[in-house]
C-alpha cells in the first residue's frame, strides 16, 4: 500500500509524540505485525495485555480456592461494588445507582417495561429511526406486548436527535423516550441534559443508550437529571465479547420500580426461598439470574485504567482523533467523492466518524485483507471507531491511507 501525504505523516509522528496518554497503548495486547490499523474499537474494544493472568489469577483464588465461600465473601455485591466505580469513573453516578448485569438487551427491555408500567394513562414510546436495531426491535416486541404506541424520530442521515426533532413528537401521550447517546452509526453526539429536560417538562421519563458513550466521552448522569440509563461495556469499556451491560436508575425512582423479569437474585431475601416474589430495596431488584462475576474481571481493571487516564484526557484525545479522521478522509478520500456521515463539529461528535461511498462494503473487505479493521454499517458506510487509549494518530494515517487504495482498486475495475 501506499504511503501518504508526508505533511500528514509528519502530522501523526508529531502528535503522536505530543499525546499525553501514548503510554497506555503498550496496556494493551499487542496482536503482532499482522496488524495495521484497528480501527473498530467503538464495536469491540482490544483486550489489556494482562487480562489473561488477571482472569488466572481469579480462577485459581476467588474462584478455585474460595470456591462457594466468594458468594458471602464478595460475589454477592460485586454487580453493585462495580456498578458503583462505573458510575464514579465513566457515569457520573453517585453510588447506588449503577449495576452489573445482564446483556444490554435484556436491560433496555427491563427498563422499558418499567418505565412504561410507571406512567399510567399513557401509551407512546418515541425514539429515533437511526437507532441500533436492537432498541427499536426491543421497543416494538414492548408494544407488541402492551399495546403501546412508537414514535419515531427521523434524523438526519449524517445527525441525530436534537431538541427541535424531539420537542415535535412529544405529547401527553408520551410515557417513555428512549434515545442513543451517541448514534451508533453517524457518531452524533446527542445534548442528553437538554433532552431529558424536554422530557421531563412533557410529563415522561428518559433512557438513555450509552452503548457509545461510556468510556469515550465524559456523562454526567445525576446533572442531567437522567431516569434510567444502559449500555455494554465491550466497547470503549474493552470488558470482551459477550461481557455483562450496566444500568442506572436514578435514586428516587427505584424503591417504585417493577421491572418485568423477577428472578431469584432480585428478591428481598433469596436465600430464604419464600413465596411469593417480594423485590429488595435499591438496585439489587434490577437482578434476575446469577450475576456474571467472572466476565466482570476485565471490566473492573479497565474502569482504573480509565480512572487512571482521566475521561477530560479521553474526550480530549478522541476529539483530536476524529478532526484528524475528517481531515484525512477531505485530503484522501475526497477524489473517490466520498460523503462524511458524521457532524464536522466536534461538540457534535463522538470517537467515531462513518464515511459513505457506494463501493465501502467491498473495501472495507478489501482492507481487512490487509491488515486494517474498520466496520461497515449499511448502506454504505465505513465506520472508524476511534478508542483514544489505544489508538495511536499514525495508525489512524494508516488505515485511512489503506481505504484510500481500496478506493482507487474499485475505481480502476469501474
Amino acid at each position: 500500500m501506499t504511503e501518504i501525504a508526508t505533511d500528514l505523516q509528519g502530522g501523526a509522528d508529531a502528535l503522536d509524540r505530543a499525546d499525553p496518554l501514548r503510554h497506555f497503548r503498550s496496556r494493551f495486547l499487542d496482536p503482532g505485525p499482522q496488524l495495521v490499523a484497528y480501527l473498530d474499537g467503538n464495536s469491540l474494544g482490544r483486550p489489556l495485555a494482562d487480562t489473561g493472568a488477571r482472569l488466572w489469577s481469579f480462577v485459581a483464588g476467588a474462584w478455585g480456592d474460595r470456591l462457594i465461600r466468594s458468594w458471602d465473601e464478595s460475589w454477592m455485591e460485586a454487580p453493585f461494588a462495580l456498578g458503583d466505580r462505573l458510575g464514579e469513573v465513566c457515569l457520573g453516578a453517585a453510588a447506588g445507582q449503577s449495576v452489573i448485569a445482564d446483556s444490554t438487551s435484556v436491560l433496555i427491555y427491563k427498563l422499558l417495561r418499567a418505565a412504561l408500567a410507571a406512567r399510567p394513562g399513557r401509551d407512546e414510546i418515541v425514539m429515533s429511526r437511526a437507532d441500533f436495531p436492537t432498541d427499536r426491535y426491543l421497543a416494538e416486541g414492548v408494544c407488541a406486548e402492551t399495546g403501546a404506541r412508537l414514535v419515531w424520530i427521523e434524523p438526519a442521515h449524517d445527525g441525530g436527535v436534537t431538541p427541535e426533532l424531539l420537542s415535535g413528537v412529544l405529547s401527553e401521550r408520551t410515557a417513555v423516550v428512549l434515545l442513543s447517546h451517541i448514534a451508533y452509526r453517524s457518531g452524533f453526539l446527542a445534548d442528553a441534559a437538554a433532552l431529558t429536560a424536554l422530557t421531563h417538562e412533557a410529563g415522561a421519563a428518559v433512557i438513555w443508550d450509552l452503548c457509545h458513550s461510556a468510556g469515550s466521552v465524559p456523562i454526567a448522569l445525576d446533572e442531567w437529571g437522567v431516569d434510567y440509563a444502559v449500555g455494554c461495556t465491550y466497547k470503549y469499556l474493552n470488558a470482551g465479547p459477550g461481557s455483562p451491560a450496566f444500568a442506572y436508575v436514578r435514586a428516587d425512582l427505584q424503591e417504585g420500580l417493577q421491572q418485568p423479569l423477577s428472578g431469584w437474585m432480585g428478591a428481598a431475601n433469596p436465600f430464604d426461598m419464600t413465596a411469593p416474589y417480594a423485590p429488595a430495596a435499591g438496585m439489587r431488584r434490577m437482578l434476575t439470574g446469577t450475576p456474571p462475576v467472572l466476565a466482570m474481571q476485565p471490566l473492573a481493571a479497565m474502569i482504573e485504567l480509565i480512572a487512571e487516564a482521566g475521561m477530560a484526557a479521553i474526550r480530549e484525545k478522541s476529539v483530536l482523533l476524529t478532526e484528524r479522521a475528517i481531515a484525512l478522509s477531505d485530503t484522501l478520500l475526497a477524489p473517490y467523492d466520498v460523503r462524511l456521515a458524521s457532524p464536522r463539529e466536534s461538540q457534535h461528535r463522538g470517537s467515531h466518524v462513518t464515511i459513505d461511498h457506494p463501493s465501502m462494503r467491498e473495501v472495507t473487505a478489501h482492507v481487512w485483507e490487509h491488515g486494517v479493521i474498520p466496520d461497515f454499517r449499511p448502506p454504505d458506510g465505513i465506520r472508524l471507531g476511534l478508542s483514544p487509549l489505544s489508538t495511536s494518530f499514525a495508525e489512524l494515517d494508516a488505515g485511512v491511507a489503506a481505504i484510500r487504495d481500496a478506493l482507487a482498486i474499485h475505481a480502476q475495475r469501474g
